[in-house]
């Protein structure tokens, strides 16, 4: 017996020694894992290495059962004392422990390499350690009861599913699993005194199993006495957990800024993204400029935060640091500026200015309206983009462009989508026409095309507006680059002459207009409107 004893301690400890080797890398792998890609702060350590039980735990389970399996099969039916029945369950524990602070130690590595924001958490340290010695205590008494082969993989298994089916749950047991909340916000940090009272859940109910288990082994009712002093400490853990509110509430953090061209603020553990958001939002507050959107101010918000920001204040969000946040922090904040068009005309519209804001090539649509809109933008100079944007924010954000927007004429099933008083009959006035006549016989601009561009040039007070304003005028085709469209029947280079049509005459000293027009509209010629001739 002492014989199988000697070989059996010599086992363990080979068997202690890989299996610290085996969670040591489990353990790093998983906690890499989890760790924030891009931030530095000690929250997202702390998280990470309560992650990596999601791996580590089962393993120590399966190595604890595989430990209690070869006991139980060499002590048989003899009697144990106390400390011989909970000897070995401890010293598993010891081992796991163990692997547990060298993965400390090479997170420690990386912390020492950059700088950290918020601060740490021991009891985080330390419920990561109680949750351990949880799945220890479930591997050992399952192990120790059914005495078979296969029993490790079972107690493995059987407690990754278990836990992983409490922490994805959205009950209040989600609160007993040896995990975290998810998901993770930065904003929120980490309560402390959760973690205490998570921490004397799973110690308690750890103590309860194992001493349990001893009383059962060794027949000792001081044992059992313990064992229910640890179920209520287990209790009381439980009763504390639930009581809390499961909202945190958002912490206030000290934003870490960059001040040019415009302000952009980060949480202080993703400071080394600034130069990356910042470009990114540059050209996005450059075109929405004398716009209601216009901002100076670019602030990182937590997802799930409703704080009304003050005016030029636009609020992001950004989860990590990985490749292209930004420009996904980007799309994310160009598509809450509008409304979603589904099943509408305005939809393809919308694609087109969405797309400028990004910085994107321009969707052709799929209708040909949409495409005839994309050439007719794209012909557009940023400048006059920008003053568009500047006539029709409100169109753009309240999904009600047409093809009117963009230089056509409107086509049958597009209505405003609007109040009634904002819509107008198209047939006799298009959406942007003006009535007015200038007085000085100049030319007037109709709905859509020069007029918007026109105007969006006005608004524009650059430099380079006021030259192009100033230099000489161009024919409407070529100033605006429309797309050339190719000439009806009976078109021609000069206009048709109307029947009945007859030249202007002369005005005398006086002021009055001498020739056969002025005759007959002196003759009472009715429903002719001044300067047009009769009717075939």
């Amino acid at each position: 017996m002492r014989e199988h004893r000697g070989v059996s301690r010599e086992e363990l400890q080979q068997s202690a020694l890989v299996a610290v080797a085996v969670l040591l890398v489990l353990g790093v792998v998983a906690a890499w894992s989890v760790l924030i890609p891009g931030v530095s702060a000690w929250e997202n350590i702390v998280v990470a290495l309560i992650g990596s039980l999601k791996i580590t735990g089962p393993v120590a389970a399966a190595f604890a059962a595989w430990v209690a399996v070869r006991r139980r099969r060499a002590t048989g039916d003899r009697s144990l004392t106390t400390w011989q029945a909970v000897r070995a369950p401890l010293a598993i524990l010891v081992v796991v422990m163990g692997s547990y602070t060298a993965t400390v130690l090479v997170l420690a590595v990386k912390i020492m390499l950059s700088e950290q924001a918020g601060r740490l958490l021991p009891s985080g340290l330390i419920m990561g350690v109680s949750g351990l010695a949880l799945y220890v205590t479930i591997g050992w008494v399952t192990g120790w009861l059914l005495p078979w082969t296969i029993t490790p993989v079972f107690a493995g298994l059987g407690c990754y599913g278990l836990f992983s089916w409490l922490a994805d749950g959205s009950t209040w047991a989600d609160r007993l699993a040896p995990t975290t909340r998810e998901p993770y916000d930065l904003f929120q940090g980490l309560s402390a005194a959760a973690f205490t009272d998570q921490t004397l859940w799973l110690l308690g109910v750890s103590a309860a199993l194992l001493l349990g288990w001893a009383a059962v082994v060794t027949r000792q009712a001081l044992v059992l006495a313990a064992a229910l002093l640890a179920v209520l400490a287990a209790g009381t853990g439980v009763a504390r957990l639930l009581g809390e509110p499961r909202q945190v509430t958002v912490q206030r953090v000290v934003y870490s800024c960059q001040e040019w061209p415009i302000m952009v603020c980060v949480h202080p553990g993703m400071r080394t993204g600034l130069d990356e958001l910042g470009a990114a939002f540059v050209k996005i507050a450059s075109r929405l400029a004398g716009t209601p959107g216009e901002f100076s101010r670019v602030e990182q918000r937590p997802r799930r935060d409703n704080v009304v920001l003050p005016p030029g204040v636009v609020p992001v969000h950004v989860d990590d640091l990985s490749a292209g946040f930004a420009d996904r922090a980007a799309d994310e904040f160009v598509e809450s500026l509008a409304k979603e068009c589904d099943g509408t005309p305005a939809d393809g519209y919308r694609d087109i200015v969405t797309a400028w804001l990004r910085g994107e090539p321009l969707p052709g649509g799929p209708l040909p309206e949409h495409q005839y809109a994309a050439a007719w933008f794209s012909g557009l100079t940023e400048s006059q983009r920008r003053g568009w944007l500047r006539l029709h924010y409100a169109d753009f954000t309240g999904c009600r462009l047409q093809s009117t927007h963009f230089g056509a004429q409107a086509t049958p099933g597009e209505q405003p989508q609007g109040s009634p008083q904002d819509t107008r009959d198209t047939r006799r006035e298009p959406r942007h026409a003006r009535t007015d006549r200038p007085a000085d016989g100049g030319r007037d601009e109709g709905a859509g095309g020069p007029d918007d561009r026109a105007a969006g040039d006005r608004l524009d007070r650059s430099p380079r507006a006021e030259r192009l304003q100033q230099a000489p005028e161009a024919p409407e085709d070529v100033r605006f680059a429309r797309p050339a469209v190719p000439p009806g029947p009976g078109s021609a280079g000069q206009p048709r002459r109307r029947v009945g049509d007859e030249p202007r005459g002369h005005r005398d000293g006086a002021g009055r207009e001498q020739g056969p027009r002025a005759e007959r509209r002196d003759g009472g010629a009715r429903g002719q409107a001044p300067g047009h001739g009769a009717r075939p």
